[in-house]
């Protein structure tokens, strides 16, 4: 959020996202230097770490990573709500930019 914004912080973003059956990172996110709590509204989502995958299937169920590559993929429609820490401005990994 722009600053000046009430959403605007540099501490934290929390992003609500809808995914559809299928729909996946494009690459992996590497480099990352934040935290990340990722929770299951609805649907089944699954996390993949450096290792091991982590499948989020009944409601409330989450994850909490520190600074580590990553991917996902959504196995069915799925909720999920993201909190990341800290915020960084302007960030998007490559598949998230507009082509």
């Amino acid at each position: 959020m722009p600053a000046g914004d009430i959403r605007h912080s540099e501490d934290v973003e929390i992003r609500w996202a809808v995914h559809q059956p299928g729909e996946r990172r494009g690459q992996w996110v590497a480099d990352e230097r934040r935290s990340t709590a990722i929770i299951l509204i609805s649907g089944r989502f699954k996390v993949e770490l450096p290792g091991r995958s982590i499948v989020l299937s009944e409601q409330g169920d989450y994850v909490v990573f520190h600074g580590i590559s990553h991917s996902w993929e959504a196995e069915t429609r799925c909720v999920i709500v993201g909190i990341r820490w800290p915020s960084v401005s302007g960030y998007q990994s490559p598949a998230d930019l507009p082509e």
